[in-house]
């Protein structure tokens, strides 16, 4: 493999000629992929997207800031940091499989 991160269409070559399925085909099968883990991150799924053994993908709440009185490091002034609204945000988790491979 090269230095650069693979890009889609190299992903899809790679897949497809690993496998010995036409790339058509690969290229389907990653975009009902892209389709389930969209369904199960969505507002009527279960907020989980586990690929076995590789990762799961989970939808977290962060919550709410509320405003605070902070300082600027390099004058010391005394500034204000407003408040933040909670949000939805993306986690991912490598499972063990995953964490085998890199070490």
């Amino acid at each position: 493999m090269a230095d650069k991160p693979l890009t889609k269409t190299q992903i899809l070559n790679e897949l497809a000629e690993r496998s010995g399925v036409a790339k058509k085909d690969v290229s389907e099968v990653m975009e009902k992929l892209e389709g389930l883990i969209e369904e199960s991150l969505g507002k009527k799924g279960p907020g989980v997207f586990t690929m076995p053994g590789l990762m799961k993908i989970a939808i977290k709440t962060r919550k709410a800031q509320p405003a605070r009185v902070g300082r600027n490091p390099q004058t010391g002034d005394e500034i204000q940091i407003p408040a933040k609204k909670a949000k939805k945000v993306v986690k991912v988790t490598a499972l063990k499989k995953l964490k085998e491979m890199v070490h």
